[in-house]
């Protein structure tokens, strides 16, 4: 539904009619699905939106390890992803045996490829299905009962992406699954860095957030902001339905130098911005919101860019990942302490069912964030009706990056190691040429120019081995102050 920022502020009671532009866009929809036999997202009912059809992205492909078990959880339910080498496919199982309920988690892929039991070696095909109980005499067949089976999530592979299906298996082939349009139809123009994050904060207050291009210049001021380029942001929302809805700041970034920007909400958790300039070329925003249970969710932050000139994609391509992970991670860092305890007076004052008496939203600047908190709303979106926030976690807590990124990324965690052990090395080396060096002082008094060496070589070998260190940290812990609050 179209909406203006004032009226929705100053009169919440008013019924608002449909836009000729949603009415528009929902007809285009309805179409669209008669024509492909398709669901739409969040399923056929027009005043809700089941936030179980629809599909999530949990994981980048390149991070997961086809000889180990994965856990996640996804609208609180703990799952398990595992590689079935007789399917050659990735599979969703939920994360519990269907004999005492252990997590599946917790054991292993067996030498035939079924996924087993660690309690008592019940082993599951890749399609849920119990192959074998060791437990039971020869010719039983209890595995052959429904109960012994594991519910098993559809999954599908795209962009990289794995994405999973937590409603009625039956729909997700015919529902849409949310990936980057533009890059489905040109994939060898374009560059793209990616990340992810176990964020401390609820999956819609994270769209919130992307979707408030406002506040980058003061948050993220000198990470990827600068509070000198903020101006009135004058955002309009073009069209609007269950589906989402599209935007334009039509002035766009950095007063204006960059041109227009536009913004796409796609229901229940994708979004981005598209900017395309002389300097730079095309660059788009990406956001994936995947809810992981009340108060958390995984972002999957996606950053293509369709370059003028080849020089600056073939740098992107040559930087390490996990070096790009490093900044991001501390872009992340800029706003996810305020977030999380925004969230939680945002909750006392009634959450989306209350937003328009708990903000106060005088200007255009927050267009989009009305819209959003609307959709919620307006289709009954919320991922946890009814929950409450878990107790607010301490500041060291929040900014802890080794268990919300670094252990699950597969760059972040072989730096990590590799560069703990080039440390240690490192050291050992340090500690042999600073013994030695006394050594071959006292004993060859004309070596005096060696020993200066090695003095040296000590030195400059403890100094790569503070340095490293200073590295190392990086992975594990955020800024305990941002860049914005040192000047």
């Amino acid at each position: 539904m179209k909406t203006n920022a004032t009226t929705i502020q100053d009169a919440p009671s008013n019924q608002k009619q449909e836009s000729l532009a949603e009415q528009k866009l929902e007809k285009a929809v309805s179409k669209n699905d008669i024509e492909l036999g398709e669901i739409p997202a969040g399923g056929n009912d027009p005043n809700h939106f089941d936030i179980l059809e629809a599909w999530y992205p949990i994981y980048y492909v390149e991070d997961l390890d086809k000889s180990k078990l994965t856990p996640f959880t996804l609208l609180d339910t703990d799952l398990v992803i595992w590689w079935d080498r007789n399917a050659s496919s990735w599979r969703v199982f939920e994360d519990k045996c269907p004999h005492r309920l252990a997590p599946l988690s917790e054991g292993r892929i067996a030498e035939d490829g079924l996924l087993e039991c660690p309690y008592h070696g019940w082993a599951f095909s890749g399609v849920g299905k119990c192959d074998r109980i060791p437990q039971q005499n020869e010719g039983g067949m209890a595995e052959l009962s429904q109960r012994a089976c594991v519910k098993s999530l559809p999954t599908t592979t795209r962009q990289g992406l794995l994405f999973a299906y937590p409603g009625k298996p039956e729909n997700a082939e015919k529902t849409r699954v949310p990936i980057i349009e533009a890059i489905e139809e040109s994939p060898d123009e374009w560059v793209c860095l990616n990340t992810f994050r176990d964020l401390p904060y609820d999956a819609l207050t994270l769209s919130e957030n992307v979707l408030d291009a406002s506040h980058v210049p003061y948050t993220h001021h000198l990470t990827v902001g600068n509070r000198a380029n903020a101006t009135p942001v004058e955002l309009e929302v073009l069209e609007s339905g269950k589906q989402g809805f599209r935007g334009t700041w039509k002035e766009g970034p950095r007063r204006g130098t960059l041109g227009r920007q536009d913004t796409t909400f796609i229901a229940p958790g994708l979004m981005w911005h598209d900017l395309t300039s002389k300097q730079f070329g095309r660059t788009l925003t990406v956001v994936y919101a995947t809810p992981i249970r009340k108060g958390f969710c995984r972002l999957f932050a996606r950053f293509p860019f369709k370059f003028s000139s080849k020089t600056p994609g073939l740098f992107i391509k040559l930087t390490p990942r996990w070096y790009s992970h490093i900044g991001q991670n501390g872009v992340l860092e800029d706003d996810q302490i305020f977030l999380h305890h925004q969230e939680r007076y945002f909750e006392n004052a009634g959450g989306s069912a209350n937003f328009v008496k708990a903000f106060y939203l005088p200007t255009k600047a927050d267009s989009f964030v009305l819209e959003l908190r609307q959709w919620v709303k307006q289709y009954t979106a919320d991922p946890f009706p009814g929950a409450t926030l878990p107790p607010a976690l301490p500041r060291e807590r929040l900014l802890d990056r080794y268990h919300s990124h670094t252990k699950n990324c597969a760059s972040c965690s072989t730096a990590r190691a590799n560069i703990h052990r080039l440390r240690m090395g490192l050291a050992v080396t340090s500690a042999i040429a600073w013994a030695t060096t006394p050594f071959l002082a006292l004993t060859h008094s004309d070596n005096i120019v060696l020993a200066a060496v090695m003095t040296m070589a000590s030195l400059f070998l403890g100094a790569a081995w503070f340095g490293l260190g200073k590295l190392e940290k990086r992975f594990d812990f955020g800024r305990d102050v941002p860049p914005r609050n040192l000047t």
